[in-house]
């Protein structure tokens, strides 16, 4: 990083013309989230371990909290549909299913306040307890899913059940580290294109910069997610010890690609992933949106279609940037988003719609109601 600042020294230009130049609250907002992603799968294992299935003394407890909150969330949408269509709809140009989720995201964005003439009405506080019980009902089922998968699919559980073990020597690192890297397309591939892995990962993009800071502004919430596993590997023989190894690799590599410093790298361009390849990867452009999901390697990109070249200026951020550099707004922006939408949803389809589906069917779904 300080050999990217000094290169940025000398190569000076009309300020707030380059994204890559640093700024300062960005990246201490970069390197917070870099630490948090250090200590966060600490934490995490010492408070899901205790509510995983099979695991923890917690687990049937989250699974019981999971089914009463479903079947009280049923039985809301049944008692809402027979208000709603058992009377004639207030006169009114809107839609009234469109009308209510107006409604409903104004009630758990501002709060009563934003419609006044509810006050004094039930109505509202049964359409926030509602939309509270399908928040808890997705978000239980989702901690017991991405939980017990996470404890079935571990390096070390799958090693021992493979009858394979191709030992310590050259090719077994070199099959950890190629296995790591195309399993990890996949996963970033799916990191845009499931809204749930979407909020883990969104935090890396949130930045307008693109510097070597911005590849520290790593995800915090890994463990409540889910991903193909890692663990496939050692099905294959992979020891769970060369796996971390690759991991690691895995992840050094992805750092020195976070700069505008570096340009073409001619035919290494052809098979490996270069700053130039990441940058698009980064960029908010209509062209560049889910492309270049590759990590050591783009011919992941280039064999499954995914690939596109740099061939104009890079929009760094968000396609809707949320213009803060507080780390906890950062790591839960698109999670309030998701509960938000969940707590407005009429049907389970449109729950969990709004949890798995692309990001871009609920920003849909937003437009549609008229909220952003």
């Amino acid at each position: 990083m300080a050999a990217e600042y000094a290169w940025q020294r000398a190569h000076p230009v009309a300020p707030g013309t380059r994204a890559g130049d640093y700024q300062l609250a960005d990246t201490v907002a970069s390197l917070s989230m870099g630490i948090g992603s250090l200590a966060a799968p600490y934490v995490a294992r010492r408070l899901l371990d205790p509510i995983t299935p099979g695991v923890g003394r917690h687990g049937r407890t989250l699974l019981a909290v999971g089914a009463a909150t479903a079947v009280l969330t049923t039985v809301g949408d049944v008692v809402r549909r027979r208000v709603r269509d058992g009377r004639l709809p207030d006169p009114q140009t809107v839609p009234p299913q469109v009308r209510e989720v107006q409604e409903e995201l104004a009630d758990i964005r501002q709060g009563p306040a934003a419609r006044p003439s509810d006050r004094g009405s039930a109505q509202p506080m049964l359409r926030r307890t509602h939309g509270a019980l399908a928040i808890s009902a997705v978000a239980s089922t989702a901690l017991v899913t991405s939980t017990t998968w996470a404890a079935l699919t571990g390096g070390k559980v799958l090693f021992a059940r493979s009858p394979l073990d191709l030992g310590r020597g050259r090719w077994a690192a070199l099959a950890a580290v190629l296995g790591w890297d195309f399993i990890y397309y996949w996963n970033h591939r799916l990191s845009h294109e499931s809204r749930w892995m979407w909020a883990v990962h969104s935090v890396h993009h949130s930045s307008e910069r693109y510097n070597l800071s911005t590849a520290l502004r790593q995800p915090v919430a890994e463990g409540v997610t889910l991903t193909v596993p890692y663990g496939l590997l050692a099905l294959a023989g992979v020891r769970p010890a060369l796996i971390e190894q690759a991991r690691g690799i895995n992840l050094i590599y992805q750092f020195w690609i976070h700069t505008e410093a570096i340009q073409r790298l001619g035919w290494v361009e052809k098979v490996f992933n270069t700053p130039s390849h990441h940058r698009v990867h980064h960029g908010s452009n209509r062209d560049y949106l889910d492309r270049n999901h590759g990590s050591i390697l783009i011919l992941w990109d280039r064999l499954f279609g995914t690939f596109e070249e740099e061939d104009e200026p890079v929009v760094y951020g968000l396609t809707a940037n949320i213009d803060t550099y507080n780390p906890l707004r950062i790591a839960t922006h698109e999670w309030r988003d998701i509960a938000a939408d969940v707590a407005t949803s009429d049907t389970w389809h449109d729950r969990w719609s709004s949890l798995l589906r692309r990001p871009g069917w609920a920003y849909a779904r937003r437009a549609a109601a008229g909220v952003a």
